[in-house]
């Protein structure tokens, strides 16, 4: 029997594959990054032939790397970057544009007029989301109006809608199977989260012909199989979720009361609410977590847009630091007398705030603020937009607020002890960070696995997460509250919409 698994993992800035043994151990890894394309201010695109030809490539290498035949491959899972929209032609498999990224915000003024006109009660109490950029449903709606005759020959039927995932497994299926997972799905304004199905009303709302849009399964299931051409073999592919999602599951995050936050890009929290739909109150999203087995499990879930990519801007824009891992060095050597905030709102803030004008700014430099203070800045940015998602989590479910919440992290920027201490210590609460750091690779491997039989249930799955270090919190309170105060100010001083 094939007891070799292949996760996809493809994500904002690159695409990786990871090759896992029966036991979910990674033996392989590939990876390319991912070019970025930024047409105007505000404006974020990616080319979809060149992260397809990555996907191909980075397969093809882990499979030699770990000397694996398509036989030995028991199924393939995928995880990708949510939102991100594709529209392709369906009897060339041609994309009609670039992608349009999740960050992109090219569709404010679109959302905001759906805004204006009284839309958003409705789209959230069927949705769980709010009118906004970040999500598919504005993207293709632009897609169809500014692509000459693209409205025209989606009407006609000729064109497919995907997000990454989805495009994915029509190119590897050879265009057989034209589908998408449940957690994908719910991230487009266009599903219904509480039946799981495409809804009417809400592709009328966004001018989105329903022939555009893929079947909704269960995050493990039959997908399809590869083409034979591709990697010298068919391979079946039995698993799919969202990155945000498939990194729950890699965390085991199967209880309600867990939550997991994952730094890469962006930071994205979400808090397992079980079977139950928590309507938030503060602005939060509620979403699938994963379905299986037709039944769905909800979260909470908080988006912050810039993580990570703020360490890229002062590698790539400021050009303070020659490499991304250099940032801590530097961060440490900044005057603690210095109360230095960036608020990273490059392309708008996420929750809580969902201020699509926003932009980014810095607050409280003095003359003897410097590349030291601002790269402390940025990374302290991110466990004060941490604590902001926890205080709404815990505000809009009781059960969180009731007893003392671990936060599991995952991602590139939990390698630095110093950033995670920080975030444990300004949540006042622990953060655990696992062995196993390839928690989104992880999380599509086990849905593939699961699918094909050589995984344990959910349980025993949560069973094999183990840790790596609690990080507990030392600040004394009213330093934690000071420091919080300032960066409450700053937030409030950035938004546009006082």
């Amino acid at each position: 029997m094939p007891a070799a698994l292949i996760a996809i993992d493809q994500g904002t800035t690159s695409t990786r594959a990871i090759a896992f043994d029966g036991a979910l151990r990674p033996i392989a890894t590939a990876q390319q990054e991912l070019r970025q394309i930024f047409p105007a201010p505000g404006l974020v695109e990616h080319d979809p032939e060149e992260i397809w030809q990555a996907v191909v490539s980075t397969v093809r290498s882990v499979m030699a790397r770990a000397r694996l035949t398509a036989k030995d491959v028991a199924g393939i899972g995928i995880t990708n970057q949510r939102e991100t929209t594709v529209v392709w032609d369906r009897s060339t498999g041609k994309p009609i544009h670039n992608a349009i990224v999740w960050q992109d915000r090219r569709t404010a003024d679109f959302c905001d007029a759906l805004k204006r006109d009284g839309h958003e009660p409705a789209v959230t109490a069927k949705t769980g989301l709010i009118l906004d950029p970040y999500f598919s449903a504005s993207k293709i709606a632009w897609l169809l109006d500014n692509i000459d005759g693209a409205r025209a020959s989606a009407e006609a039927g000729r064109l497919a809608f995907g997000t990454i995932d989805c495009f994915l497994l029509w190119r590897l299926t050879g265009g057989k199977v034209h589908a998408t997972d449940a957690s994908n799905a719910a991230r487009t304004l266009l599903l219904d989260i509480g039946t799981g199905a495409w809804d009417d009303n809400l592709c009328r709302l966004f001018g989105v012909p329903q022939s555009l849009l893929p079947q909704v399964r269960d995050c493990a299931g039959e997908f399809g199989e590869t083409t034979p051409d591709l990697f010298r073999g068919p391979i079946r592919i039995r698993g799919m979720a969202g990155d945000q999602q498939a990194a729950t599951v890699g965390q085991g995050c199967f209880q309600p009361g867990m939550m997991k936050a994952t730094y890469g890009t962006g930071c994205f929290a979400l808090l397992n609410t079980g079977a139950e739909r928590v309507a938030s109150r503060n602005r939060l999203l509620t979403t699938i977590a994963y379905q299986l087995d037709g039944k769905r499990t909800y979260a909470l879930e908080g988006a912050i847009f810039i993580a990570g990519a703020a360490v890229q801007w002062l590698r790539d824009g400021l050009k303070i630091i020659t490499k991304s891992a250099g940032v801590g060095a530097l961060a440490a050597q900044a005057d603690p007398a210095e109360e230095v905030y960036l608020v990273p709102a490059f392309v708008g803030l996420g929750a809580p705030y969902w201020d699509p004008q926003a932009r980014g700014a810095i607050f409280g430099l003095t003359r003897n603020s410097g590349g030291p203070e601002i790269a402390r800045a940025a990374l302290d940015a991110v466990g004060y937009q941490t604590r902001d998602l926890l205080e709404a989590m815990r505000a809009d479910w009781p059960q969180a607020a009731g007893a003392e919440t671990v936060l599991r992290v995952d991602g590139g920027m939990t390698a630095s002890d110093p950033c995670m201490q920080f975030i444990a210590d300004i949540l006042a609460s622990p953060v655990d960070r696992p062995v196993v750091m390839e928690t989104t690779a992880l999380g599509a491997a086990y849905l593939a696995g699961r699918q094909a039989g050589l995984c344990l249930d959910l349980d025993g799955f949560a069973r094999q997460w183990h840790l790596d270090r609690r990080f507990a919190p030392q600040m004394d309170s009213t330093v934690r509250d000071r420091k919080y105060a300032g960066w409450q100010d700053a937030v409030r001083r950035t938004l546009t919409a006082q």
